[in-house]
């Protein structure tokens, strides 16, 4: 049994339980209800999640204990892992599931996908590191097929500048991944571009209706 409580969830978007899943993962000391935000932003369709992560830290919270930024302690990582999974299994059983994580939330994100790369319609891993020496596989065509979307800023000064290469180098060119990858100019945070980017992406990860074309 999990030490960790029921998760807290903000929910938006569609109320058909059979509707796709997107689940928000917020940063490192936010919350659910801030990254609940992006959901009007995003495409029209699936029932959008934001959880809010288990970990007590800063007046926010967190999904791992780390031994540094970005650097997930891997028991932490495995514990907060296999709550999540609990519920997301609960949720959403039968449907299809697109993750998508900010910064702390996408190293979450990252792990989840490596852990279990099958288990997931996609993941959208934005302006994080993958949970290196972490404890889930890191192997050449690891996510082979699978579908994820990457951004990184040229700017980010959050993001270890190592963690950074190391994580952009394996999804190009190793992990076999159905990759989408841009790069923005500016700092640590989604713009205007990059949220249309990960609409798009999400558009096409879950098969729906392109609103451009109607």
């Amino acid at each position: 049994m999990s030490s960790f409580a029921e998760p807290k969830v903000a929910t938006a978007g569609c109320s058909d339980p059979d509707a796709p899943l997107v689940v928000l993962l917020h940063g490192r000391g936010s919350h659910e209800g801030e990254i609940i935000g992006l959901a009007p932003y995003l495409p029209e369709g699936p029932a959008y999640a934001a959880v809010r992560a288990p970990i007590a830290e800063g007046g926010g919270f967190a999904w791992f204990a780390n031994r540094g930024i970005g650097r997930p302690v891997p028991e932490s990582l495995r514990a907060t892992m296999d709550w999540f999974r609990a519920w997301v299994d609960d949720v959403a059983s039968g449907r299809p599931v697109a993750l998508v994580g900010f910064s702390g939330g996408g190293a979450f994100a990252g792990g989840l996908l490596l852990d279990d790369p099958d288990r997931w319609a996609g993941a959208a891993i934005l302006f994080a590191t993958l949970p290196w020496d972490a404890g889930v596989p890191t192997d050449a065509g690891r996510l082979a097929g699978a579908r994820v979307l990457a951004m990184q800023g040229d700017a980010d000064t959050v993001i270890p500048l190592d963690l950074q290469r190391r994580t952009w180098d394996y999804l190009v060119d190793e992990a076999g991944a159905d990759l989408s990858a841009h790069r923005t100019a500016g700092g640590h945070g989604l713009d205007q571009e990059s949220v249309a980017w990960l609409s798009t992406w999400l558009t096409t990860t879950l098969g729906l209706p392109d609103a451009a074309a109607q």
